[in-house]
């Protein structure tokens, strides 16, 4: 989606970005700051919403790395924002409890964003697009596990009434949906049958499938049920780094030859073996590199996993992700395949799931 600006503000840009095999830091900044200020941009996963939600809880990975503020420093104008509920029993008890957690986390969220200065919630590409222009930030919100929903289909549209446009179907633990890609138990090969019902309804509410997390196996039902294009919204290549929660070459091949995304994360363990202070924005970019040339530019984009595990060196929080635009930019991405990386294929992909 490109906002309207003037023919000077395009034609400086088109000037700079022209250049890009120029090393001059200025001019890649000032290419930078016009992108990001010219397109539509969105990180599909972060785990901010229950930090901000719960301040006061520690946890082993770093916070804090998402503010409405640093969201404008970095050029972002929209994210997902995940209520995560971590595995539980898998009893009637564990579900309800699971349930409540989630409403209840998600309503004081949205109670909370809804507060903010020039901050919407947003269910449509059409909503993100109207942000974008009248200058505010968006929030679309996300469940991170089927968890909460146990074996009760009627919880999906529940949920959706409650705002959320994407579930991540599983977490690092089987549940009753599908199998996870973290735990060593093939309990359902895949989808469960559960799991098939938990797919159309998705497809029938217009409600993205989250990939991130499923196994091997649940990806490939997943793929074969959907009637609709689905995404990894925060994953890695396998092929780079040997880790189960990353995408090996033939499944970052079907979900693109479905029409849908790969979105690459920024978590240190999924990109590199490499100590932590080693880990930079280029080994994201190689990852991104990788999925491109695999999947092609239309089908690839960023899910950050700020808040849960993401951030390396030169983008430790959303003020940065200007950098990796100039990183791109280095290795000759072109305006259109930045566009493309950051936001508009996302557009295109809501549009076909919500149509």
């Amino acid at each position: 989606m490109k906002v309207n600006l003037s023919i000077l503000t395009t034609i400086l840009f088109s000037l700079l970005i022209s250049n890009l095999y120029a090393q001059n830091e200025r001019e890649l900044t000032e290419a930078a700051e016009l992108f990001h200020k010219k397109y539509f941009t969105i990180d599909t996963h972060n785990d901010t919403a229950l930090h901000l939600n719960n301040p006061e809880r520690g946890g082993s990975v770093i916070k804090g790395q998402v503010t409405f503020p640093m969201m404008r420093e970095g050029g972002l104008d929209a994210a997902l924002f995940a209520i995560f509920i971590g595995q539980g029993p898998r009893t009637d008890e564990g579900h309800i409890s699971a349930k409540e957690s989630a409403e209840g986390e998600l309503v004081k969220f949205l109670d909370y964003a809804g507060r903010q200065e020039r901050v919407r919630i947003a269910h449509t590409a059409d909503d993100l697009i109207k942000n974008k222009v009248d200058g505010y930030l968006s929030v679309v919100p996300a469940l991170e596990n089927g968890y909460p929903i146990g074996k009760d289909l009627t919880l999906i549209e529940y949920f959706y009434n409650l705002g959320v446009r994407a579930i991540t179907l599983c977490h690092n633990k089987n549940n009753e949906i599908c199998d996870a890609s973290m735990d060593g138990v093939s309990e359902h090969g895949g989808l469960s049958e559960f799991g098939v019902s938990v797919v159309k309804e998705m497809n029938r509410l217009g409600i993205a499938i989250d990939v991130s997390h499923a196994s091997v196996e649940t990806l490939k039902d997943v793929i074969e049920v959907s009637s609709q294009p689905v995404i990894a919204t925060h994953s890695g290549v396998w092929s780079i780094k040997n880790h189960n929660r990353n995408l090996r070459d033939d499944e970052i091949a079907a979900i693109a030859q479905r029409g849908g995304l790969i979105q690459i994360a920024t978590g240190r363990f999924f990109l590199s073996d490499k100590p932590r202070e080693q880990v930079t924005v280029k080994d994201i970019a190689d990852h991104i590199d990788h999925a491109v040339k695999i999947a092609g530019i239309e089908h690839v984009g960023l899910g950050t996993d700020f808040d849960g595990g993401g951030g390396v060196v030169g983008l430790e929080n959303v003020s940065k992700m200007k950098s990796l635009t100039i990183e791109l930019m280095r290795r000759g991405y072109s305006e259109y395949q930045l566009s493309r990386f950051w936001g508009e294929n996302f557009l295109d992909f809501l549009r076909k799931i919500q149509n």
